[in-house]
């Protein structure tokens, strides 16, 4: 069984790898690094489809979670698309700044870079593979659980994109900071919801063997999100364009976790 299971990490390996490797060849030739957030994206859909697929647990648990993973990945998947295509020809600005910073073989540092997050992405689908090898039939309270809090994540994270392309859409909001709706209560409502999605992914995998050790992923999606390149960014852009007015915003709203505003 260890040997299957490993079998099955390196054959998501060595298939992750070469996806990112033709984003990294198109990347290159359009000249927009920025393809690579898609491609994270919905790298999760085909990995947790594949695991339901071939995976040797009990079918209905597989294909549960197989959704779950595949609902999220592919609504992500496309927000991100749309967002990539609206900035084209232009690039994001976190790969803009990977270009300032890495003139010198940039094109060989893109690939690394392209290949981390490739394994990045075997190694957050563990919750995914280790419910699918559980052959228990039922689904135990853990597992509910799970999928109740997806549901909530996935309809949260939604939600708060809708919001912010709403405010976006409107002439009249142009400079201005979005305080609609999820957006009174917390700066970063999407990121979070994000991360509550991760959460349920822990407590699924709760119900199987050895699920307990992918506390990893929520924490390391946390420290993506608080430290590296989610709100750290995204706060520094806004403040470019934005300026006092989020910094007012910043005073009065909490930045990750949705909460009543000081006043």
């Amino acid at each position: 069984m260890i040997a299957h299971f490993l079998y099955f990490v390196l054959a998501t390996w060595a298939f992750a790898a070469v996806v990112m490797a033709v984003v990294w060849f198109i990347s290159y030739r359009i000249k927009n690094a920025g393809i690579i957030d898609i491609a994270w994206s919905l790298l999760f859909a085909l990995i947790a489809l594949s695991y339901a697929v071939c995976a040797p647990g009990w079918e209905t648990r597989r294909w549960l979670f197989g959704a779950m993973a595949a609902i999220w990945s592919l609504r992500l998947g496309l927000h991100v698309a749309v967002r990539v295509t609206k900035l084209h020809p232009h690039e994001d600005p976190r790969y803009l700044e990977f270009r300032e910073k890495w003139k010198k073989n940039l094109q060989l540092k893109l690939f690394v870079f392209f290949q981390v997050q490739a394994l990045s992405v075997v190694a957050l689908s563990a919750p995914f593979l280790i419910a699918a090898f559980n052959g228990q039939a039922g689904l135990s309270p853990w597992e509910w659980a799970g999928a109740g809090l997806w549901l909530i994540a996935v309809c949260g994270e939604s939600l708060a994109d809708h919001q912010l392309k709403v405010f976006k859409a409107n002439p009249k909001n142009r400079g201005e900071v979005c305080q609609d709706g999820l957006w009174h209560y917390s700066r970063h409502p999407n990121y979070f919801f994000e991360w509550l999605a991760w959460i349920a992914y822990w407590i699924f995998a709760l119900g199987s063997p050895l699920g307990c050790v992918t506390i990893y992923c929520p924490a390391l999606m946390l420290y993506f999100l608080l430290r590296v390149t989610g709100i750290p960014l995204t706060e520094r852009q806004s403040l470019k364009s934005k300026g006092e007015k989020f910094r007012s915003y910043q005073k009065t709203t909490s930045m990750f976790v949705p909460w009543p505003r000081k006043h």
